[in-house]
């Protein structure tokens, strides 16, 4: 196996070494979309760094230990797992090998200092049964060759956060077989990000697109320290049945020194709506667009970049793509509102300014 694989040459049979977030970007650049460009360090080469170093039972026997009802004991594997590999040096083939994706990327986009995010890819993540998001690290705005080495280290100790060993044990990973695969990726600067689901989060309803916005890059939607708009789209009519404008007081910025930080929304900015109707339909026909290709519900990280321009209109962005992992498992027959796209249709024919109410059919 490689130790680097480019997004764009990204086949089916790397998915076991690129764990789920990488896969799926790689599938996704295959199917056409508008992914920012970017490599993998493979999941192999965690598992030789840990072999050369010694560690490999040294941490097995460390999850093998953990008292998965006992924070403690999960938090003391934890420390003790990270310090460890956070004190490997990145082998001098595999940091060459780095060196070189990052000059050809930096190439690519003509930046000889490109930004980059680095992000974590578990072998485990985004499963039907677990989707495993945020239990481990993701950088942004790396520049230079030697930090992203820096930061892949990083990404391979964030498998043992506390959080990530408790959910594989929960959810019966925890002794398994398990890697960590490292994305390495254009950064976008968004004027605005968020998520979208392609069903109703609230219901399970499938003949909807739940949107979730704000300014800034999405980092204050997944980790909810703001309330994001919210709107609705109805996926067989393509129109907005339902906005909701909150105050959204901070965000997430580039500040001088290259670190993304979270800075109070001016207040003239905090209660209007961060995406306009086009953006909003915009967000919405991408996300379907992974819905279909993958074929079940998805959950969709995005983002709206001005630098991305595409024929004078700011491009939406598709930075994930993961199955969604609530609804999805339940039977269908749970789901009584609005189920079917004809209800759906007739609902937007009879109440086209108002759609459907909070909570209700």
């Amino acid at each position: 196996m490689a130790q680097i694989l480019w997004f764009e040459n990204y086949q089916p049979a790397d998915a076991a070494e690129l764990g789920g977030k990488n896969a799926s970007l790689g599938t996704l650049t295959g199917a056409g979309m508008p992914v920012p460009p970017g490599f993998a360090v493979s999941a192999d080469c965690y598992r030789k760094a840990l072999a050369d170093g010694g560690l490999t039972g040294q941490l097995d026997a460390l999850i093998a230990a953990v008292d998965a009802r006992d924070p403690a004991s999960v938090a003391a594997a934890g420390e003790r797992a990270r310090a460890l590999i956070g004190a490997l040096t990145v082998p001098a083939d595999l940091a060459a090998a780095i060196r070189a994706a990052y000059a050809r990327l930096c190439q690519q986009c003509g930046d000889d200092s490109l930004p980059v995010a680095v992000r974590s890819s578990a072998t485990c993540e985004d499963q039907p049964d677990a989707s495993f998001a945020g239990e481990h690290d993701t950088y942004l705005w790396v520049r230079g060759a030697d930090a992203v080495a820096h930061h892949v280290l990083r990404c391979w100790a964030s498998l043992f956060t506390d959080r990530g060993i408790a959910y594989r044990l929960e959810r019966g990973y925890g002794r398994a077989n398990v890697a960590m695969s490292v994305g390495v990726q254009q950064m976008v600067r968004p004027r605005a990000a968020g998520v979208a689901f392609t069903l109703n989060p609230l219901n399970g309803d499938r003949s909807q697109i739940a949107i979730d916005a704000s300014w800034g890059f999405g980092e204050a939607v997944v980790s909810g320290e703001v309330t994001p708009d919210n709107f609705l789209v109805d996926k067989v009519m393509g129109s907005i049945t339902r906005r909701t404008v909150s105050a959204k007081t901070l965000e997430y910025r580039l500040s001088a020194t290259d670190a993304v930080t979270a800075v109070p929304v001016e207040a003239e900015r905090q209660s209007i709506p961060c995406l306009s109707d086009d953006e909003i339909l915009a967000v919405a026909r991408l996300a379907r667009r992974a819905e279909k290709h993958y074929k079940c519900p998805q959950d969709v990280e995005w983002a709206i970049d001005g630098a991305w321009a595409i024929d004078g209109a700011q491009s939406v962005l598709l930075l994930q793509s993961r199955p969604e992992t609530v609804w999805s498992r339940r039977p269908r027959q749970a789901v009584t509102c609005n189920a079917d796209p004809i209800t759906s249709m007739v609902q937007t024919l009879l109440h086209p300014s108002h759609g459907t109410p909070e909570g209700g059919c």
